[in-house]
């Protein structure tokens, strides 16, 4: 099987990504169409802002239900847990007679992508080999660019319907991946990693001849294996289980900010408050309904084709200087766009268009950012605190996008397009931030991330194998947790 049975994992896995596409950007085409406004009887901004930040509030709870139980029942479970739970939350909402039913099913539906945006990055980044782990991590955000396009040219074809069809057959369609997903999961392998530091060492060293055999020599999958094993039992040696060491141990504290950082600097970027209320925004500019939805879904499948160029030179580039890029990006788009909305005049159809075009240009220079920001949080954390850590992380993503879904919508009706002078600021600070704190993780394997924080115990097999050896030879407290883990698979 090897790299073939990896790559597949890992593309499967991304689906959940397809997931949150969708259920995140069908409700941009959902709230602007006649037959919905109808229905629910024009509501307001208020209104519209809670359809909109409900999901951002379920996917909230669905962090929390992760920080408590994922590591518990692991990555395939978790993954099917919230995979059934998308199915009753859009089902909700395709069968919504009234208000309170739809925020309902969104709610439940957030809750699901929650669940799934903690794990899946994780999962994909435990199971591929360092030198490819970027590009197998991100598919999580190709796959969510499929969904907002797949999502953004449903919504236009459907706008044509002159029934509830309209956005009924839209919100139900959600199901489909998530029937995918929850059916699919059992023929995946558990983690080898999650499977290790659950003292399932034969399992794990199984897990890790399917994924790499083919592709990688024996003696370095054995030496993976031995380099997962000690980094783990080093750890115990030294006392590092408790969940509370993410918040008392300096260098884990110091990967939980960087994690929530470029988690924050994703909704902080203002791309939701674009992708949200896309048709919104372009009403300021005379631009109309279906005319709006189709500007949007051009640039959804735009965005497809800058994903597929960001995940073949992620491995290639790293991390770091594609955020620096995307940031001072996004920054310039934006204060083009307040800029000339200084002046607008809804009559002049070449600023228009102008500012159309800006927004395609914040689409591009987003790829990195939004790639990036699910890739680097799950490979710096320890294993120990993996799923915690993943889960504080998007957290903070999902807290700061409730609020700018909640309150966008007033912001643009009040102050238009000066509202994006917010979003200018954030930028600005997250190329700073980029430059002066944030690590380079290219091509360093999970277990080698202790090493760029300041806290390696033992020396890593892969790099140093006869250094490897020698510690454990002389640390008689590894020595013991190694046998008692041995012990416990017999």
């Amino acid at each position: 099987m090897g790299k073939g049975y990896t790559y597949f994992s890992a593309a499967f896995l991304a689906i959940g990504g397809f997931l949150f596409g969708y259920d995140s950007g069908i409700v941009t085409s959902t709230i602007s169409l006649p037959h919905f406004i109808s229905y629910f009887h024009t509501p307001s901004d208020t209104v519209t802002g809670g359809i909109v930040s409900a999901f951002q509030g379920g996917a909230i709870l669905g962090t929390i239900w992760n920080m408590l139980f994922a590591d518990t029942l692991g990555r395939k479970r978790t993954i099917f847990f919230g995979s059934v739970v998308s199915c009753f939350g859009c089902a909700l909402q395709a069968g919504a007679v009234n208000m309170t039913m739809l925020i309902i099913g969104r709610f439940i539906a957030g809750a699901a992508v929650g669940i799934l945006t903690s794990t899946i990055p994780l999962y994909a980044a435990e199971l591929s080999e360092a030198k490819h782990r970027g590009a197998l991590s991100g598919l999580l955000q190709w796959f969510l660019s499929w969904g907002f396009l797949v999502a953004q040219w449903l919504g236009y074809g459907c706008s044509f319907s002159d029934s509830h069809f309209q956005w009924r057959f839209p919100l139900a369609f959600q199901i489909v991946p998530g029937l995918i997903l929850a059916s699919g999961i059992w023929f995946l392998t558990e983690s080898p990693r999650w499977l290790m530091e659950k003292d399932r060492s034969d399992e794990a060293r199984s897990v890790l001849q399917k994924l790499r055999s083919g592709s990688t020599s024996q003696d370095l999958i054995e030496l993976e294996f031995l380099e997962i094993r000690d980094v783990i039992a080093a750890d115990r040696a030294a006392g590092n289980t408790s969940w509370t060491k993410i918040l008392t141990k300096p260098s884990w504290r110091k990967r939980l900010v960087l994690g929530c950082g470029v988690q924050a600097f994703g909704p902080l970027s203002g791309i939701n408050v674009i992708n949200y209320y896309g048709p919104r925004i372009y009403k300021i500019l005379d631009i109309q309904n279906q005319t709006a939805l189709m500007i949007i879904g051009i640039s959804g499948a735009l965005s497809i084709i800058y994903c597929t160029i960001g995940l073949y030179l992620l491995d290639r580039f790293g991390r770091v200087k594609p955020l620096i890029i995307s940031a001072a990006g996004l920054a310039a788009a934006l204060v083009v766009n307040a800029a000339q909305a200084q002046h607008l005049d809804p009559t002049n159809r070449a600023q228009a268009r102008s500012m159309v075009a800006m927004n395609f240009v914040f689409s591009l220079f987003y790829t990195p950012l939004g790639i990036i920001s699910w890739v680097y949080p799950a490979e710096i954390f320890p294993v120990e605190v993996r799923a915690l850590g993943n889960a504080l992380t998007t957290f903070t993503n999902w807290t700061l996008n409730l609020i700018f879904a909640q309150f966008s919508p007033t912001a643009l009706t009040n102050i238009g397009f000066r509202y994006f002078y917010v979003f200018f600021v954030f930028n600005v600070i997250a190329v700073v931030s980029y430059i002066l704190f944030y690590p380079e993780t290219k091509g360093k394997t999970l277990e080698q991330m202790d090493e760029l924080f300041g806290d390696q115990l033992v020396p890593h097999a892969l790099v140093d194998p006869e250094g490897a050896k020698i510690a454990m030879e002389k640390d008689p407290a590894i020595v013991q947790h190694i046998e008692d883990t041995r012990n416990s698979s017999v």
